[in-house]
């Protein structure tokens, strides 16, 4: 879609949070100015969608169930690359925000960022323009005079495939071996294999420690 393209009519949005009060008050705040073709709650059905709707705009969570933000924004980079994703989310670390725009984000923002950045982010992206909210800016510029990233992330979590991420954030949800199976499509000995794997990449061992590690790690919510 070209730019003169776009001003003729309202951008097409996917909104994704777990949270519905969230996203029924992200709707109401840019449908103004939007059209809100779809709200889901999950990274999976994100996905589903986003490659039958093929929004402009995605505004998504980091914190998402069954699959993560992140991860899902690289599966979106791969099959909707001209759909921009916004992130508006409660994390706000530096490792955050770097993995995100790493995935292929155009903008990140906070939930409590001032509600206007949110329609001022969407208008900069569909120009083609990066957004970063100034409330992690001032901790990306300050992270990176005194050479701390804001978050440590395991030399083994940095390590894992994105399958392995998938499952070990299933597992942390509390999945059964069976369910994670039938959700990746895959055999469960698998499942048991990447499990495995992951443990002993982390040095972990039990799924007790493999769900806090990815709770402490961003990866599942609380």
């Amino acid at each position: 879609m070209s730019e003169a393209d776009r001003q003729k009519k309202k951008p097409r949005v996917i909104i994704v949070d777990d949270q519905t009060v969230v996203a029924a008050g992200v709707r109401k705040l840019i449908e103004p100015d939007c059209e809100v073709v779809a709200c889901v709650e999950d990274g999976r059905a994100l996905l589903a969608e986003a490659e039958r709707l093929r929004p402009d705009i995605i505004v998504m969570e980091v914190l998402l169930p069954s699959l993560n933000g992140l991860d899902a924004a690289r599966h979106l980079a791969r099959t909707v690359p001209e759909s921009k994703i916004v992130f508006l989310s409660v994390q706000g670390s530096s490792w955050h925000v770097a993995e995100a725009f790493k995935a292929g984000a155009s903008a990140y923002l906070l939930k409590r960022s001032q509600p206007s950045e949110l329609t001022q982010a969407i208008h900069a992206v569909l120009m083609g323009q990066w957004y970063l909210t100034p409330l992690v800016a001032k901790n990306v510029v300050k992270n990176r005079t005194t050479g701390s990233q804001g978050h440590s992330s395991s030399p083994g979590w940095s390590a894992l495939t994105p399958r392995q991420r998938e499952v070990l954030q299933l597992i942390a949800e509390g999945r059964g071996t069976k369910e994670v199976a039938s959700m990746l499509k895959i055999a469960v000995k698998t499942v048991e294999f990447h499990k495995f794997r992951i443990m002993d990449q982390l040095n972990l061992h039990s799924t007790v420690a493999l769900t806090k590690h990815a709770i402490v790690e961003g990866l599942v919510r609380l």
